[in-house]
């Protein structure tokens, strides 16, 4: 059998980070851990080949080559799903889909030949071993959650990890809250589904000896959610075995803002290697934070806690919405005021949306707001229901609070309020490599000589000479603000 398995491409999104990728002379982000963990499930007499549409052209030879097509991907990524299955129909050969996208709508493809959703590990066998007696359904699903400590370990060797800034992994699934709009509970469920030590220390040494070196980002939607086992565990083995191998990786994570009550994991982290986490944190508004059901987020100072966290040496990204119904117009400056005071120099900010099995798109479902789907993009200025606040109104106002983070002075100021802010741990080294020293040399003529803000970009290089760390950091961070203010174009 000859498996091809295909990621669609995905636009230019905030995430993508492709405008900064361009100084390091990568072509993605993240290389497709879904299908590498899939392709690991089938079986070993299989002949298996990775498209990341990201990184490589989909040829119609390709597509020839195989018996059997698999494609996994989530929303934003509709539209080359739509081009990639309309492809393989004109060629004859059968598709195979699974992922976010296919299990929150299945119904919109109804011309894909097998679908197989939820988590893979509970649904593929069942459609491999029907697959094998020549019986294959249309849809495999289930209500059984996966066992994440029988998980395959990626099969890293089908991905070009040359072409990436960073490598993925996943450590668990499932998230303990439940904010109105977040699908994670609704795809992964509310227990925490953990891999064991071994697991993970097995996976760290795989990439290593694929001669991986640079950043890790472990993909969980809430990594911090079963501290106990992190602290006693996971984080003491990751400290032996970072020291082992002379610390050959960086990591950066997903958690919720209540690791800043936790000084000693928040230590056991930043010692593992851990120095960046990206923080929901939404919205400074209690009201909008009981609206959406953000419990660990209300009855806090949230600069305090973004601050302790920055002290403990991890910089913090944060996601932060508007267009919740309690939102007034005074929400605008007031989210401006928060993350420039914080220091959030990575700050995601999006308008509200609803995706798919949510308990906010149930709820505008009853109230009859719903008006379409999601597009995935929270940065796009579409909405997919009818908001309180006048939708001109929110739109102009989304748009400003972009617009203000994201010019060069106030961004540059940002990026000085974190660092000097940031204590990173005195016995971590810094190493500089080729694509570094090359990506500096392209920021001094991008944004140092021809860009807005050159002398905000000049003031900031010269405070960071300080230190190897603050420079490296300083130079990464101006170059993200490119790729922000790139992104942030369609919105003024």
């Amino acid at each position: 059998m000859k498996a091809l398995l295909v990621n669609p491409y995905t636009p230019v999104t905030f995430w993508s980070f492709k405008h900064a990728l361009k100084f390091v002379s990568k072509k993605a982000i993240l290389p497709p851990l879904g299908l590498l963990t899939v392709a690991a499930m089938m079986p070993n007499a299989w002949d298996k080949r990775l498209i990341d549409m990201a990184t490589t052209k989909l040829r119609d030879r390709d597509i020839r080559w195989a018996d059997y097509v698999f494609i996994s991907a989530m929303f934003i990524q509709r539209q080359s799903v739509r081009q990639v299955i309309d492809r393989c129909r004109r060629l004859g050969k059968k598709v195979v889909a699974g992922g976010p996208l296919f299990t929150s709508v299945p119904e919109y493809y109804l011309d894909v030949d097998h679908l197989v959703l939820g988590e893979a590990e509970a649904t593929l066998p069942l459609f491999l071993e029907d697959l094998e007696h020549n019986c294959a359904g249309r849809m495999y699903r289930t209500r059984d959650r996966a066992d994440l400590s029988k998980t395959p370990m990626p099969l890293w060797e089908l991905a070009a990890i040359k072409k990436y800034a960073l490598m993925p992994i996943q450590y668990s699934r499932g998230c303990p809250f439940d904010c109105e709009f977040c699908d994670v509970t609704a795809l992964f469920g509310h227990q925490m589904r953990t891999k064991t030590k071994e697991q993970m220390l097995a996976e760290l040494e795989n990439l290593y000896g694929l001669g991986w070196r640079g950043q890790v980002f472990i993909v969980d939607d809430n990594f911090a959610a079963n501290k106990a086992k992190l602290k006693a565990e996971i984080l003491p083995a990751i400290i032996k075995w970072m020291g082992e191998h002379k610390h050959p990786f960086s990591f950066n994570t997903q958690a919720s803002i209540n690791i800043a009550d936790d000084e000693e994991l928040m230590r056991l982290m930043a010692e593992a290697g851990f120095d960046c986490v990206f923080i929901g944190i939404e919205t400074p508004s209690q009201e909008g934070l009981t609206e959406c059901n953000k419990v660990q987020n209300k009855g806090r100072d949230m600069i305090a806690c973004v601050k302790k966290i920055q002290r403990a040496g991890m910089q913090v990204q944060g996601g932060f919405i508007v267009g919740f119904d309690s939102d007034k117009t005074s929400i605008f400056e007031g989210l401006v005021r928060f993350i420039q005071e914080s220091g959030v120099v990575t700050a995601m900010v999006g308008l509200l949306n609803a995706p798919r099995g949510t308990k906010l798109y149930k709820r505008l479902m009853r109230e009859n707001r719903l008006v379409t789907d999601s597009s995935g993009d929270n940065t796009d200025l579409s909405i997919n229901f009818v908001p309180k606040m006048r939708l001109e109104e929110l739109v102009k106002g989304y748009q400003h609070v972009v617009r203000t983070v994201y010019s060069p002075r106030q961004y540059y100021e940002r990026v000085l309020t974190f660092l000097r802010n940031y204590k990173p741990l005195s016995n971590t080294k810094v190493r500089f490599t080729a694509s570094d020293i090359k990506a500096f040399l392209k920021s001094i003529w991008r944004l140092g000589i021809v860009g807005r803000g050159r002398l905000h970009y000049w003031r900031l290089i010269l405070w960071s000479l300080r230190s190897p760390r603050y420079f490296h950091l300083a130079v990464t961070l101006a170059i993200y603000g490119f790729h922000f203010r790139k992104t942030f174009e369609n919105c003024s």
